[in-house]
Protein backbone atom coordinates (compact mmCIF):
# COMPACT_ATOMS: atom_id res chain seq x y z
CA UNK A 1 0.00 0.00 0.00
CA UNK A 2 2.92 2.44 -0.18
CA UNK A 3 2.54 3.14 -3.54
CA UNK A 4 -1.40 3.61 -3.62
CA UNK A 5 -2.91 6.95 -4.21
CA UNK A 6 -3.26 8.27 -0.29
CA UNK A 7 -5.51 11.54 -1.77
CA UNK A 8 -8.02 8.73 -2.64
CA UNK A 9 -7.07 6.01 -0.24
CA UNK A 10 -10.50 4.39 -0.22
CA UNK A 11 -10.50 3.81 -4.04
CA UNK A 12 -7.29 1.75 -3.53
CA UNK A 13 -8.48 -0.15 -0.95
CA UNK A 14 -11.51 -1.24 -2.75
CA UNK A 15 -9.46 -2.25 -5.64
CA UNK A 16 -7.05 -4.32 -3.27
CA UNK A 17 -10.38 -5.90 -1.82
CA UNK A 18 -11.70 -6.78 -4.57
CA UNK A 19 -9.06 -8.27 -6.59
CA UNK A 20 -5.95 -9.16 -4.48
CA UNK A 21 -5.58 -11.25 -1.74
CA UNK A 22 -3.60 -8.82 1.76
CA UNK A 23 -2.71 -5.61 2.23
CA UNK A 24 0.75 -5.23 2.43
CA UNK A 25 1.40 -2.36 5.29
CA UNK A 26 5.16 -0.77 5.34
CA UNK A 27 5.56 0.85 8.52
CA UNK A 28 8.98 2.49 8.30
CA UNK A 29 10.63 4.93 11.15
CA UNK A 30 13.59 6.25 9.21
CA UNK A 31 16.10 4.77 11.31
CA UNK A 32 16.44 0.94 10.79
CA UNK A 33 15.41 1.65 7.32
CA UNK A 34 16.31 5.78 5.62
CA UNK A 35 12.40 6.61 4.84
CA UNK A 36 9.12 6.93 6.80
CA UNK A 37 6.17 5.85 5.87
CA UNK A 38 2.25 5.85 7.98
CA UNK A 39 1.48 5.01 11.37
CA UNK A 40 -1.32 3.93 13.16
CA UNK A 41 -3.82 6.40 11.78
CA UNK A 42 -3.54 5.23 8.51
CA UNK A 43 -3.24 1.44 9.36
CA UNK A 44 -6.91 2.20 11.24
CA UNK A 45 -8.26 3.80 8.79
CA UNK A 46 -7.54 0.81 5.93
CA UNK A 47 -8.23 -1.13 8.95
CA UNK A 48 -12.32 -0.26 8.49
CA UNK A 49 -12.50 -0.74 5.03
CA UNK A 50 -10.34 -3.57 4.31
CA UNK A 51 -12.17 -7.15 4.09
CA UNK A 52 -8.41 -8.78 3.39
CA UNK A 53 -6.13 -9.38 5.74
CA UNK A 54 -4.03 -7.23 6.74
CA UNK A 55 0.25 -8.12 6.66
CA UNK A 56 1.96 -5.34 8.80
CA UNK A 57 5.84 -5.35 7.58
CA UNK A 58 7.61 -3.79 10.40
CA UNK A 59 10.78 -2.26 9.08
CA UNK A 60 11.57 -0.31 12.75
CA UNK A 61 14.26 -0.72 15.17
CA UNK A 62 12.24 -1.74 18.21
CA UNK A 63 9.64 -3.98 16.60
CA UNK A 64 8.57 -5.80 19.79
CA UNK A 65 6.97 -2.88 21.39
CA UNK A 66 4.17 -2.23 19.26
CA UNK A 67 3.31 -5.90 17.66
CA UNK A 68 0.37 -6.29 20.23
CA UNK A 69 -0.93 -2.44 19.07
CA UNK A 70 -0.76 -3.55 15.72
CA UNK A 71 -2.19 -6.84 16.18
CA UNK A 72 -4.98 -4.53 17.92
CA UNK A 73 -5.80 -2.82 15.03
CA UNK A 74 -6.50 -5.93 13.26
CA UNK A 75 -3.21 -7.13 11.67
CA UNK A 76 -3.51 -10.71 10.40
CA UNK A 77 0.10 -10.82 9.73
CA UNK A 78 2.85 -9.07 11.55
CA UNK A 79 6.59 -9.13 10.37
CA UNK A 80 10.16 -7.58 11.73
CA UNK A 81 13.72 -7.62 10.13
CA UNK A 82 15.97 -10.30 11.87
CA UNK A 83 18.57 -7.08 11.90
CA UNK A 84 16.33 -5.08 14.14
CA UNK A 85 16.21 -7.93 16.75
CA UNK A 86 19.97 -8.22 16.19
CA UNK A 87 20.09 -4.21 16.69
CA UNK A 88 17.94 -4.01 19.63
CA UNK A 89 19.60 -7.07 21.84
CA UNK A 90 16.28 -9.25 21.35
CA UNK A 91 16.02 -12.29 20.69
CA UNK A 92 14.17 -12.97 16.90
CA UNK A 93 12.51 -16.26 18.76
CA UNK A 94 11.23 -14.40 21.37
CA UNK A 95 9.82 -11.80 19.50
CA UNK A 96 8.04 -14.65 16.79
CA UNK A 97 6.53 -16.55 19.75
CA UNK A 98 5.18 -13.11 20.98
CA UNK A 99 3.70 -12.43 18.17
CA UNK A 100 1.98 -15.89 17.61
CA UNK A 101 0.89 -15.79 21.34
CA UNK A 102 -1.08 -12.71 19.85
CA UNK A 103 -3.26 -15.05 17.67
CA UNK A 104 -1.08 -13.56 14.69
CA UNK A 105 0.63 -14.98 12.17
CA UNK A 106 4.41 -14.19 12.77
CA UNK A 107 7.37 -13.59 10.13
CA UNK A 108 10.97 -13.11 9.64
CA UNK A 109 12.33 -10.44 7.13
CA UNK A 110 15.78 -10.13 6.04
CA UNK A 111 17.72 -7.07 3.55
CA UNK A 112 19.60 -8.90 0.72
CA UNK A 113 22.54 -8.80 2.44
CA UNK A 114 21.66 -10.81 4.85
CA UNK A 115 22.86 -14.82 4.27
CA UNK A 116 19.13 -16.42 3.72
CA UNK A 117 20.62 -19.20 6.72
CA UNK A 118 20.67 -16.37 8.90
CA UNK A 119 16.70 -17.26 9.06
CA UNK A 120 17.35 -21.20 9.56
CA UNK A 121 17.12 -21.16 13.17
CA UNK A 122 13.78 -19.72 13.68
CA UNK A 123 12.29 -21.94 10.82
CA UNK A 124 10.39 -23.73 13.45
CA UNK A 125 8.67 -20.31 15.41
CA UNK A 126 7.78 -18.00 11.88
CA UNK A 127 4.81 -18.49 10.14
CA UNK A 128 6.15 -17.19 7.27
CA UNK A 129 10.10 -15.84 6.00
CA UNK A 130 10.07 -12.61 4.19
CA UNK A 131 12.48 -12.39 1.73
CA UNK A 132 13.32 -8.67 0.44
CA UNK A 133 14.28 -8.82 -3.38
CA UNK A 134 15.02 -5.01 -3.03
CA UNK A 135 16.96 -2.52 -0.04
CA UNK A 136 14.12 -2.33 2.73
CA UNK A 137 13.19 1.88 2.63
CA UNK A 138 11.54 2.53 -0.71
CA UNK A 139 9.48 1.62 -3.34
CA UNK A 140 9.93 1.38 -6.87
CA UNK A 141 13.69 -0.29 -6.76
CA UNK A 142 15.05 -2.76 -9.27
CA UNK A 143 14.26 -6.16 -8.09
CA UNK A 144 17.63 -8.09 -7.36
CA UNK A 145 18.27 -11.02 -9.22
CA UNK A 146 20.13 -13.50 -6.66
CA UNK A 147 17.01 -13.61 -4.78
CA UNK A 148 15.66 -16.66 -6.82
CA UNK A 149 18.03 -18.60 -5.60
CA UNK A 150 17.99 -17.29 -2.03
CA UNK A 151 14.35 -17.96 -2.38
CA UNK A 152 15.31 -21.73 -3.30
CA UNK A 153 17.72 -22.34 -0.75
CA UNK A 154 15.37 -20.98 1.84
CA UNK A 155 12.07 -23.35 0.30
CA UNK A 156 14.82 -26.42 0.29
CA UNK A 157 15.62 -26.22 4.19
CA UNK A 158 11.82 -25.46 4.76
CA UNK A 159 11.25 -29.08 2.59
CA UNK A 160 13.92 -31.01 4.35
CA UNK A 161 12.64 -30.26 8.03
CA UNK A 162 8.64 -30.69 6.75
CA UNK A 163 7.70 -27.28 8.07
CA UNK A 164 4.50 -25.34 7.29
CA UNK A 165 6.62 -22.22 6.64
CA UNK A 166 5.41 -19.71 3.91
CA UNK A 167 7.89 -17.87 2.04
CA UNK A 168 7.23 -14.09 1.19
CA UNK A 169 9.24 -11.93 -1.62
CA UNK A 170 8.59 -8.25 -1.16
CA UNK A 171 10.27 -5.64 -4.13
CA UNK A 172 10.59 -5.18 -7.74
CA UNK A 173 7.84 -8.22 -8.03
CA UNK A 174 5.60 -7.78 -11.31
CA UNK A 175 4.38 -9.76 -14.04
CA UNK A 176 7.78 -10.29 -15.46
CA UNK A 177 8.95 -12.51 -12.31
CA UNK A 178 6.23 -13.75 -10.39
CA UNK A 179 6.09 -16.90 -12.25
CA UNK A 180 9.69 -17.41 -11.72
CA UNK A 181 9.29 -16.28 -7.69
CA UNK A 182 6.92 -18.93 -7.24
CA UNK A 183 8.58 -21.97 -8.98
CA UNK A 184 11.61 -20.96 -7.07
CA UNK A 185 9.16 -21.43 -4.17
CA UNK A 186 7.43 -18.08 -3.13
CA UNK A 187 3.87 -18.43 -2.04
CA UNK A 188 3.34 -14.98 -1.16
CA UNK A 189 4.23 -12.06 -3.96
CA UNK A 190 4.00 -8.51 -2.55
CA UNK A 191 3.59 -5.85 -5.55
CA UNK A 192 3.33 -2.29 -4.45
CA UNK A 193 4.23 0.13 -8.31
CA UNK A 194 4.30 -2.65 -10.16
CA UNK A 195 0.06 -2.71 -9.27
CA UNK A 196 -0.80 0.73 -8.68
CA UNK A 197 1.37 2.58 -11.07
CA UNK A 198 -0.29 0.01 -14.12
CA UNK A 199 -2.72 1.15 -16.71
CA UNK A 200 -4.86 -1.88 -15.50
CA UNK A 201 -4.19 -2.63 -11.57
CA UNK A 202 -6.00 -5.44 -11.62
CA UNK A 203 -4.88 -6.93 -14.49
CA UNK A 204 -1.36 -6.19 -13.35
CA UNK A 205 -2.55 -8.54 -10.45
CA UNK A 206 -4.29 -10.76 -12.37
CA UNK A 207 -1.13 -10.97 -14.33
CA UNK A 208 0.77 -12.25 -11.64
CA UNK A 209 -1.47 -14.95 -10.15
CA UNK A 210 0.45 -18.44 -10.75
CA UNK A 211 -1.96 -20.73 -8.84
Amino acid sequence: MLSADFLHLAKDVEMVDEHADIFHLDIMDGVLVPNLSYGFPVVEAIARLARKPLDVHLMIVEPYKYIERFAKVGAGMISFHLEAARKSGRDAGEILDMTRALGVKAGLAINPDINVEDVFPYLEKADFILIMSVFAGFGGQKFIETTYERVKALKAEIDRRGLDCEIEVDGGVSPSNAAALAEAGAGILVAGSSVFKAHDPAEAIRLMRVR
